[in-house]
């Protein structure tokens, strides 16, 4: 599948679930998610979507390395991350305090290195596709 589909698809995944915590919160009047809300739709949503866009747009060689890496990073960073802050904060079924810190912190290192990633990405493939 080729990277802009890819992150497209798992963008519009986080995008419902995203919609769907934040009807959730309204419709119960209890704000508990919403940190966990917000990251969904700007890490998940927003940044995959725009990842999408790019690779779209630009001229990336279909073999390249760092693509491979920049959008794996991308989607197991935004995962562990969101996933990471709902052990945290919610401390769901009963999760040890020190492995939800761990699991959160591990999602978000990973999700700044697909950052930087895009980055060089930016400067390395910056040719518009005809």
């Amino acid at each position: 599948m080729k990277n802009d589909v890819l992150l497209l698809r798992i963008s519009a995944i986080y995008a419902f679930v995203g919609a769907f915590l934040g009807s959730h919160m309204a419709g119960a009047g209890g704000y508990a998610f919403r940190p966990i809300h917000a990251h969904i739709l700007v890490v998940g949503w927003l940044s995959l979507f725009a990842f999408s866009m790019y690779y779209r747009l630009y001229q990336v060689p279909k073999n390249s390395k760092l693509a491979f890496l920049h959008v794996w990073s991308a989607i197991l960073g935004s995962l562990g991350l969101t996933v990471g802050m709902w052990f945290y904060n919610m401390k769901p079924f009963g999760i040890d305090p020190t492995f939800a810190m761990v699991f959160y912190i591990a999602g978000g290192s990973v999700l700044l290195i697909s950052f930087a990633l895009f980055v060089v990405m930016t400067f390395k493939y910056s040719k518009q596709k005809q």
